[in-house]
């Protein structure tokens, strides 16, 4: 059964915002992430080599896009458009939705709420994954990261109030579900509701701290909660 934190969360909400990887895929399941994040890395180092040494100590290709803007205009293109390149061909291998993702995301939308999937991925992959899955009916609008923009990118809230102005909710009424503490930190800078998925154990505490609204372990219960309060 769904906690009482979470159902009054989501009776508060007029629209369910989801985070991609993490609480609907994991993104580089397939095609890991420390190979992706070598390959930009060398692209960064090819335009900028202390900064390139710089991006080759890191794993997490997120990162090496938020690094590549200090190598000037044409190491953040090439890093961005190979990034996305590369996030659709993970996506195509990336295996299944995340348990309790398929049945969240049909709950939100028959709940009568406004759905949409808000990401520091590119909106080309999830659109790949979901319709690769049969997803894409469930969802109104899908926002990923602005291109070439790193700097609007979770924690900054810019994804969020697009998507609400997009499906013409105030960010208020909005739900973002997340897996990190930069979702949280982004929901709360837009004034927005978070629920935090700790996908991990560690990560419990660390939601709580930042702020969510609630945290739960499984997708599951959120489309338990959804299912009791159909709009």
């Amino acid at each position: 059964m769904a906690p009482d934190s979470l159902r009054a969360t989501i009776a508060a909400s007029r629209a369910i915002l989801f985070d991609f990887d993490g609480p609907i895929c994991d993104v580089f399941a397939g095609l890991p992430a420390h190979g992706v994040a070598r390959e930009l890395s060398e692209i960064v180092d090819s335009h900028d080599a202390p900064l390139g040494r710089k991006a080759h100590g890191t794993d997490d290709p997120m990162e090496i896009l938020r690094l590549a803007p200090h190598g000037g205009e044409a190491a953040l293109r090439d890093v961005e458009d190979a990034l996305t390149a590369a996030e659709i061909a993970a996506v195509k291998v990336a295996g299944a939705p995340v348990t309790g993702a398929v049945a969240a995301l049909s709950a939100a939308h028959a709940s009568g709420r406004k759905v949409a999937v808000v990401s520091n991925n590119s909106a080309e992959c999830v659109r790949e994954f979901l319709a690769r899955h049969d997803l894409s009916h469930f969802v109104h609008e899908v926002v990923g990261r602005a291109a070439y923009r790193p700097d609007l990118m979770k924690p900054a809230p810019y994804s969020l109030l697009l998507a609400a102005e997009r499906l013409s909710m105030l960010s208020g009424d909005c739900t973002l579900i997340g897996d990190s503490v930069t979702d949280v930190e982004a929901a709360r800078a837009a004034e927005a509701m978070s629920i935090g998925f700790a996908n991990k154990p560690h990560k419990n505490l660390a939601l709580a701290e930042a702020g969510a609204d609630v945290v739960v372990t499984d997708m599951s219960t959120v489309a338990d909660a959804l299912v009791s309060s159909v709009r």
